[in-house]
């Protein structure tokens, strides 16, 4: 693996993986298509003031909105299983041996994954399933609303992996006078169901990809599970968003991504930065249409 920053292809992962050497990935997250048979897409927009604007904004003032364009890839397998078990395999192959596998799945699919999962590295490596939970979107009249994604966490060995407790970012108390008033200043360690927003409609760390996980998200993750310097493998990598966690916590990072709408959403993201490695795509074309990296 690169000693820069990072390496990011343009590849079909499977072929990525199989040339990556043994254990040379200290931490491996990965957010695969969840196979929901639906067709992922989001409309990229921009507003401008206008009297006749179709948005109202702060005080009262009018904007209207302008299509940019759309994003989209189709999130169907005819067996989600067969796809994605070569690509486990590999991924097992390429952890250290003290690494750890979150694996982002929705669900319709967690526990087929997670029996699959098992058969890979072993049920006695199941280390936690973590629920992300966030709250928008439409309700269901039918059915309880699902407002959840499940995150598998695997360890290649059970008896020696990171966990950095210490470094883990703390969350307020839900009855901070209960607690004292030391306790309630430093916080608490959140468990193993997070509750975090979406990444914000028209905040400044979206990029238009359909798909997108909040940056807060990977943080914890690869804060708790990995240490400075080590290498972080995202292969379903869209739009990058592992890449910029780690930048922000000093470890280098292997992305991989087959779509050409991902590779241009990196190349935006990571505009100005120096030390990442492109292999089967030039950023150039697509890093001056947005300002570098935001914070």
């Amino acid at each position: 693996m690169s000693t820069n920053l990072g390496t990011i292809y343009l590849a079909d992962n499977l072929e990525v993986l199989t040339g990556l050497a043994s254990g040379s990935a200290n931490l491996i997250y990965i957010d695969p298509p969840f196979n929901t048979g639906k067709v992922q897409q989001r409309t990229q927009i921009r507003t401008i003031g206008s009297e006749d604007g179709d948005r109202v904004g702060f005080k009262g003032r009018r904007y209207e909105t302008i299509a940019l364009g759309k994003r989209g890839f189709r999130d169907l397998f005819d067996d989600y299983l067969a796809f994605l078990e070569p690509r486990l395999a590999e991924a097992h192959r390429v952890l250290a041996p003290d690494g750890t596998l979150y694996f982002h799945v929705d669900y319709r699919e967690v526990h087929y994954c997670k029996v699959l999962l098992d058969a890979i590295f072993g049920r006695e490596c199941f280390l936690n399933e973590v629920i992300w939970a966030y709250d928008y979107g439409g309700r269901s009249k039918t059915r309880w609303p699902p407002k959840h994604d499940n995150i598998l966490v695997y360890t290649k060995d059970p008896r020696r992996y990171t966990f950095n407790w210490d470094d883990i970012e703390r969350i307020p108390y839900m009855a901070p006078g209960l607690v004292g008033p030391d306790k309630a200043a430093r916080g608490k360690v959140p468990t193993d169901t997070w509750w975090h927003t979406i990444v914000p409609t028209h905040g400044s760390e979206k990029t238009g990809y359909p798909t997108q996980k909040p940056l807060g998200i990977l943080k914890r993750i690869i804060g708790a599970s990995s240490r400075k310097g080590d290498v972080v493998l995202d292969f379903f990598a869209g739009s990058g968003t592992t890449g910029a966690a780690c930048l922000a916590l000093g470890r280098r990072f292997v992305l991989v991504d087959n779509s050409p709408q991902a590779l241009e959403a990196m190349a935006r993201r990571f505009a100005g930065v120096a030390g990442i490695q492109w292999v089967g795509f030039d950023p150039g074309a697509h890093a001056g249409d947005v300002g570098p990296l935001a914070p």
